[in-house]
């Protein structure tokens, strides 16, 4: 959202990008609208992306979102015009011999020895009826919203119109607070047209980009358009604010006597939630989520009532607030409120326990809101609840797609359904089918009968082809992918020893350390010169921020990976780069100088040499780049692995230079550099076969 914007735009164009990656890549979106394409300010930052970077990568959870030109727009951004048309989207899909595209499941991901990567996932819809109240309430609503539609068609605006009845409909289905709040701001504005103080206004706007847009810009639009009105004359605004006066007083009724059925069954959700928690001796944590601020605030205020500790996300936050409220959270709280901004960035894996208050009327987004806790680093099976009231137009509907989905999902026998709505109901769009329900533009019979999908062996076959990996997955030399896994692990740097630099360094910079029973340590205070080094712009955009104490911390990844509530220290944290680059700025010379360590084997005897080796391509940019070590007993050379100083320990003596040739040294070390050359060429020279074969230049 950055870097979309009109003025950073030219500068991001200038320069050439090596390889750029794209989180969240399908709202870089695209719409067709007959003979003209709609672009979303994201999908104008994809296009120019594209023209200036050697290497794209999109990462997305939901690639398509039912819309098959939707989705060939997108791919259009990887390579323009490879796709010519949606049918040969289609074929390439359904042959598997789609070169652009690679798809995961999380089900079927699983590490070099055959353990599941992620955990099993139970998501159930919990469906309810609304009281006789909020009946009432609900139809004079539709009666209400339905009129202002009328009257919005004899003027021609419709769209205008749609979103006036589908934002009063989604106020109402996420709580009868959100749609107090919106009916009260309505009201307020039409008094000030009445009045004479400001202007009657009538605004388009298109619902599926409203859709795209940042949370916080999609609040502020919701806010102008929910007042907009279609009243002809001073007479019809009356009419209209007394409608409104009539519903706020209904509204209010429920709100103050609190007998809201979604928040009677939000509450038993939570105690079934912390129910399910100890019985898997889990973390006692629960995540809700709400579309709208209205209802977080009501439900923050409420949960509390209720003796839980309470947190918060929405998107009027910036990002540095979101993830000190995720680490209160993950620290302190029991439950956290969301809005869609814990959608993106944020990781909450240390709660599997997830409440969807309000069900995104867009499908695709349940997938991005259960990635947030069912996510690489989850230790437990993760429990979604979602909420919806099945006598309301758009409860149907949904009650309608989560049946479908769960009848789907047992005859395949996962849920992966979820990862793959898109293509469960494709051709489909899901968010138009609801607005088409509380529209009344088409009957409910037909919309249900739209998703009313037969599961047959025919069809469950298509949906296992669509689950399937592309062609692109079949050229991947996973024996190979192996043998560096083991290599890397070989050679790391391990645990203790970045342990045992950083308490040295640490202590040695004026820092405080305390060992705990449990076996972590505690870092009560980092001092001054270390958070100074952290203080600027640069290091925080490449690093982050370093807080001024870590309670509990760990230097294993593996103990960090069970422990979620822990601090991980290892490279690329801002503590131990801040550390580092203390050291550099106070030592770094003498490094400089070079030193003696002892072989406790009594293998080498000599002198050993770093070097780094670099490939430079035809287009003078760098193919390749490692360490190269040279090892030299006075009689001969030869290349050793680098990773051999973790076995050698340090020496007190002092290095005597004048024994240093290093002449001798630069011809074996060019050698060493050529043997490089020629594993980078032919690894290059196989995937530009690849490349070649499928249409791609190399």
């Amino acid at each position: 959202d950055f870097a979309k914007q009109e003025d950073i735009l030219p500068a991001l164009s200038s320069v050439r990008w090596d390889l750029v990656i794209v989180d969240e890549a399908h709202k870089m979106a695209a719409y067709r609208y007959g003979p003209v394409v709609s672009k979303t300010q994201r999908y104008r930052l994809g296009e120019i992306l594209s023209k200036t970077s050697d290497h794209l990568l999109f990462l997305t959870a939901t690639p398509h979102k039912g819309d098959p030109e939707n989705f060939r727009l997108f791919l259009d951004l990887l390579i323009q015009g490879f796709f010519a048309s949606n049918e040969m989207v289609e074929e390439s899909l359904q042959n598997r011999d789609n070169p652009l595209f690679i798809r995961r499941l999380k089900e079927d991901l699983k590490d070099f020895d055959g353990r599941p990567i992620f955990t099993r996932r139970f998501p159930s819809t919990i469906k309810f009826h609304l009281s006789d109240t909020e009946k009432d309430l609900y139809n004079e609503v539709s009666r209400y919203v339905i009129e202002q539609y009328d009257k919005a068609l004899a003027r021609d605006s419709r769209k205008g119109a749609a979103f006036a009845l589908v934002l009063l409909q989604r106020r109402m289905a996420s709580s009868a607070y959100a749609l107090l709040k919106s009916l009260e701001r309505r009201k307020e504005r039409l008094t000030k047209i009445l009045k004479g103080e400001v202007k009657q206004r009538q605004e388009e706007v298109d619902l599926e980009e409203l859709e795209d847009l940042e949370e916080r810009q999609r609040w502020e639009k919701e806010k102008e358009l929910e007042t907009v009105s279609f009243a002809k004359d001073s007479e019809e605004l009356k009419q209209e604010i007394s409608t409104l006066e009539k519903l706020i007083e209904k509204a209010k009724e429920i709100v103050k006597t609190e007998n809201e059925v979604k928040l009677i069954e939000l509450k038993r959700a939570i105690e079934e939630g912390f129910r399910k928690i100890k019985e898997m001796n889990g973390n006692p944590k629960v995540l809700i989520f709400t579309e709208s601020r209205d209802t977080l605030e009501y439900l923050v205020s409420k949960i509390k009532t209720w003796g839980y500790r309470v947190s918060f996300i929405h998107g009027g936050m910036s990002i540095d607030e979101r993830i000190k409220a995720e680490k209160i959270f993950r620290d302190k709280t029991d439950v956290m409120v969301a809005t869609e901004a814990a959608g993106e960035g944020i990781n909450l894996q240390f709660c599997h326990i997830m409440i969807n208050y309000d069900i995104p009327w867009n499908p695709n987004r349940l997938e991005q809101r259960m990635g947030r806790i069912h996510r690489y680093g989850q230790q437990k099976d993760v429990y979604i609840f979602n909420l919806v009231a099945e006598d309301t137009r758009e409860g149907k509907v949904l009650t309608k797609l989560f049946d479908k989905l769960e009848e789907i999902r047992n005859k395949l026998g996962s849920d992966r359904v979820f990862d793959v709505i898109g293509d469960v109901f494709y051709g489909k769009n899901l968010y138009q089918l609801i607005i088409d329900a509380v529209t009344n533009a088409k009957t409910m019979d037909d919309i249900l009968k739209e998703l009313d999908i037969e599961p047959d062996e025919e069809y469950i076959s298509q949906i296992k082809k669509a689950l399937g990996e592309s062609l692109a997955t079949r050229f991947i030399d996973y024996t190979r992918i192996r043998e560096m896994a083991e290599k890397a692990k070989e050679y790391r740097l391990i645990p203790e020893y970045v342990e045992e630099f950083f308490k040295r360094v640490f202590t040695k910079a004026g820092g405080r350390i305390r060992e705990l029973k449990t076996g972590f340590i505690a870092i009560d205070s980092v001092p001054y010169e270390i958070r100074k080094i952290a203080e600027s712009v640069d290091f925080k955009n490449r690093f982050g921020v370093v807080k001024k104490d870590y309670p509990k911390v760990t230097f294993d990844k593996d103990i960090a990976f069970k422990n979620p509530d822990v601090e991980f220290i290892s490279f690329g944290h801002p503590l131990l780069e801040a550390l580092i680059q203390w050291v550099i700025d106070k030592f770094g010379e003498e490094v400089k100088k070079g030193t003696i360590f002892k072989d406790p084997s009594g293998a080498y005897n000599g002198f050993m040499w770093f070097y780094i080796g670099e490939v430079k391509d035809g287009k003078g940019e760098t193919a390749g780049r490692k360490i190269i070590a040279i090892y030299d007993n006075g009689n001969e050379l030869k290349e050793i692995n680098p990773a051999i100083l973790w076995d050698l320990s340090p020496a007190k003596e002092a290095l005597d230079i004048a024994e240093i040739d290093e002449k001798k040294v630069l011809p074996f070390v060019i050698n060493a550099v050529e043997k490089y050359k020629q594993e980078i060429e032919k690894e290059r020279d196989r995937q530009a076969k690849i490349k070649e074969k499928y249409g791609l230049i190399p």
